[in-house]
């Protein structure tokens, strides 16, 4: 069996780019959890709330339930679901799982499978923070899913090469603005080179987000993280200038938070030099449903 294929091709529902993580973070989290104990089960119950927790912040901004995958994740021959009285999953009915105690594991044979080859968790790990998220937020998701990735890589027979990203795609964004971060204006360098500047994906490859100038904006560290996670966004597109949105979630009362990050509310994008693709206006609308989280603040005050 290549569980890593089998683990690439989980099923998950999909329409017109729209994203569904739910059971590619119930993975990470059942690796989590196998990782600190092989023998642990899962109770619906006790999970639930770190389930939710996943999905509110690393899924899009939609109602949904952390049923949906400890249900449908068992048709994918990765994970098993048994109740009290030693049936299978009852269903995606958060009342009826809680009700019949139903419990979830790893499938017998995945767990034979890692026990046998250690490496195969962090392979797994990679496949799917690389096929889901942005390398940006692969840290972040793995420590919320209880994952340790650091010992996860060390029990690789070799290291861990990172993920390929397009050199010549960050070159073209970072020259189009100018060396300078499009929210703050951020351009440091060291010895001439740039510091803390980075290309991000409006839309991310995972979700088909081309190499292209059209789909990239040159952020600062920080505010690649912020954009991201949704705590920034995105409003205007097409004949409409570009301008900030702040989430009106995100709660900073100190002067740096302020400064960085609330002032931004409502303030043009910097955009790129004249002659280079501003960000395609489908993908500043695919930001705004997959990623930004709520609505947006007013503009910060100008005075």
């Amino acid at each position: 069996m290549d569980w890593t294929e089998r683990v690439r091709g989980l099923r998950q529902w999909t329409q017109r780019g729209e994203r569904a993580p739910h059971k590619p973070l119930l993975m990470l989290y059942a690796l989590g959890r196998y990782q600190r104990d092989v023998a642990a089960s899962l109770r619906f119950s006790d999970v639930e709330d770190d389930l939710r927790r996943l999905l509110a912040h690393y899924g899009p901004d939609r109602r949904t339930s952390a049923a949906y995958p400890f249900h449908h994740l068992v048709s994918d021959g990765v994970w098993e679901v048994w109740t009290d009285n030693g049936s299978g999953s009852p269903g995606t009915g958060v009342r009826e799982l809680r009700a019949r105690g139903a419990a979830g594991q790893l499938a017998p044979d995945l767990r034979a499978a890692l026990a046998a080859d250690p490496p195969l968790l962090g392979q797994l790990a990679h496949v799917l923070l690389d096929q889901h998220f942005p390398p940006s937020l692969h840290d972040d998701i793995a420590a919320a899913a209880g994952l340790d990735l650091t010992a996860a890589d060390l029990a690789a027979p070799t290291p861990r090469l990172p993920a390929q990203r397009s050199a010549e795609m960050r070159e073209r964004v970072l020259v189009a603005y100018e060396y300078r971060c499009a929210f703050c204006g951020f351009d440091g360098t060291l010895n001439l080179v740039p510091v803390g500047l980075e290309a991000a994906h409006v839309r991310w490859r995972a979700y088909e987000g081309p190499d292209a100038l059209s789909n990239g904006l040159c952020l600062c560290s920080l505010h690649h993280k912020l954009f991201d996670k949704g705590v920034l966004g995105l409003a205007g597109g097409g004949n409409a200038p570009l301008r900030i949105m702040v989430s009106q979630r995100f709660v900073g009362r100190g002067p740096a938070a302020t400064g960085q990050v609330l002032d931004l509310a409502g303030r043009p994008v910097i955009g790129p030099q004249p002659g280079s693709d501003p960000v395609a206006e489908e993908h500043v609308v695919w930001h705004t449903s997959e990623v930004f989280k709520g609505d947006p603040r007013l503009a910060a005050d100008p005075a």
